[in-house]
């Protein structure tokens, strides 16, 4: 295997299939609404889109743009990441557990899910459907450097990649390295940089525009 796996599945997931008791329900609700044409299931995708890929992460991006611009928050977000995340009004179900790692010039960090799909909803929003697919939950372990090669990102040989499992306890948020180019930015706009796919590991910070770095 070419990168670490951390592994720690002692827990009690609500459940061992494709959908937890909530995902379930909410899909029971969703075929109501469109079978009696409440609900445009062509909209309702573009919400769903939007809620994962713009206003979820948007909680994450804050996180990682402080952890950029402020030593000391993050400091104690590597110390205690559900306490760090907390201070900017981040918690609740699905993120009660956060631990936060960082990525660096030597190693690169890829989350997963290997018995379903547990995901720090709190600053990510909702997870995307490939990360509770069966295919990257097992490729992700197998071969992770083939997955991020997939997802558009190929990292040199050197660099070490650690997988790092999530369960019901404990979920990861990584912090990307920050981008050259955005030296002296505040906060708001460094969260800009910050994708979703980049605190799950599948992604790299967006580079500031202009910048050749």
């Amino acid at each position: 295997m070419s990168g670490d796996h951390h592994h720690h599945h002692d827990h009690d997931h609500d459940d061992h299939s494709h959908l937890t008791p909530i995902e379930a329900r909410v899909k029971a609700l969703e075929s109501i609404l469109v079978a009696k044409g409440l609900v445009d299931p062509a909209a309702l995708d573009v919400i769903i889109e939007t809620y994962e890929t713009k206003i979820g992460p948007r909680n994450g991006a804050r996180v990682v743009a402080k952890a950029w611009a402020d030593p000391a928050y993050a400091a104690r977000l590597k110390t205690d990441a559900t306490a760090a995340i907390a201070e900017l009004g981040y918690s609740g179900r699905q993120g009660e557990h956060m631990v936060a790692v960082f990525n660096d010039a030597a190693t690169h960090h890829l989350v997963v899910c290997t018995l379903c799909s547990c995901y720090p909803w709190a600053v990510l929003g909702l997870p995307p459907v490939w990360y509770k697919s069966a295919p990257y939950r097992s490729r992700a372990v197998l071969d992770p450097r083939g997955v991020l090669t997939e997802f558009g990102v190929v990292l040199p040989e050197a660099i070490k990649l650690r997988v790092w499992d999530s369960t019901a306890e404990t979920r990861y948020l990584v912090i990307p390295q920050r981008p050259a180019g955005a030296e002296g930015w505040d906060e708001d706009r460094l969260a800009d940089l910050v994708t979703r796919d980049s605190m799950i590991g599948t992604g790299l910070a967006l580079k500031p525009p202009g910048s050749s770095g």
